[in-house]
């Protein structure tokens, strides 16, 4: 084939339209390569959403099967409300009670600067081709990404430092079984071994996969009516535990002025 005719064939392909409905092929050597990165930058956000392409494969596909069994999935289904738009709206979120769900995210993201629509542009990058696509499976993917923030208020995992996120990616691994986010735990706990010297990091992110197991399935809630809850009472009724280790963990840290990884 001429060098013209390999252009154009490429060309074609790129112009193929994304179907995801089917499971992405998984690319170990991708992941391995963003998962160096990210343990050398733990704030390198764009290396975690190449992990999560790279090793999730059917994740989506099973999850959002998954949802549409459970007896408010299908509703929110049909409705495919676009969590990054409705978080990214302050004069909703201004309104939702205090000590509500929606009251702690507001402090969270005055805390921290962070915003949904600022995640949702992290993660297409490299990856622009996927915005916005129509499909229920491109729409489940997106509500998981837009709902990590609402995880790290009700886990208590705060998004400020490096151990709460990786104990809030165990968390994730037991919630959704998405390889990528296993294997950013493991990572984390690993490194931590040698930073550390001590193995409190490690069975705080053991604990999260625990507490991950032990909650109710959160990807099947309604997030417009759960931010409007109270915090405690929602914690109480999701089943999500007290996070003992992460807090000793996080203790220790501060004693030894150690990021953990």
């Amino acid at each position: 084939m001429s060098v013209k005719g390999s252009t154009m064939a490429t060309q074609a392909l790129q112009q193929q339209p994304i179907n995801t409905a089917l499971p992405m092929k998984r690319d170990w050597g991708a992941a391995w390569s963003a998962l160096r990165k990210l343990l050398a930058n733990g704030d390198d956000t764009v290396q975690v959403f190449r992990i999560m392409r790279a090793l999730n494969g059917d994740t989506a596909q099973r999850n959002y099967a998954k949802l549409i069994k459970t007896p408010e999935g299908g509703r929110l289904a049909y409705h495919r409300t676009e969590l990054a738009r409705l978080f990214s709206n302050r004069e909703w979120i201004d309104s939702l009670p205090e000590g509500s769900v929606g009251a702690h995210y507001r402090a969270f993201l005055d805390r921290t600067g962070f915003s949904a629509d600022g995640l949702a542009d992290i993660s297409y990058t490299d990856n622009d081709g996927w915005r916005d696509l129509e499909h229920p499976v491109s729409w489940f993917g997106r509500r998981e990404r837009d709902i990590h923030d609402i995880w790290h208020v009700l886990t208590g995992y705060t998004a400020e430092e490096h151990l709460g996120e990786a104990c809030l990616v165990a968390f994730s691994y037991a919630q959704t079984g998405g390889l990528g986010w296993a294997a950013i735990g493991a990572g984390a706990a690993i490194k931590s071994l040698r930073v550390t010297g001590e193995r409190l990091f490690l069975k705080a992110v053991i604990e999260g996969y625990r507490n991950g197991k032990r909650a109710k399935w959160l990807s099947a809630e309604d997030y417009q009516t759960l931010l409007a809850e109270p915090l405690e009472a929602a914690r109480k009724r999701l089943n999500i535990a007290e996070p003992v280790a992460y807090k000793r963990a996080q203790a220790r840290l501060r004693e030894q002025n150690l990021a953990g990884i």
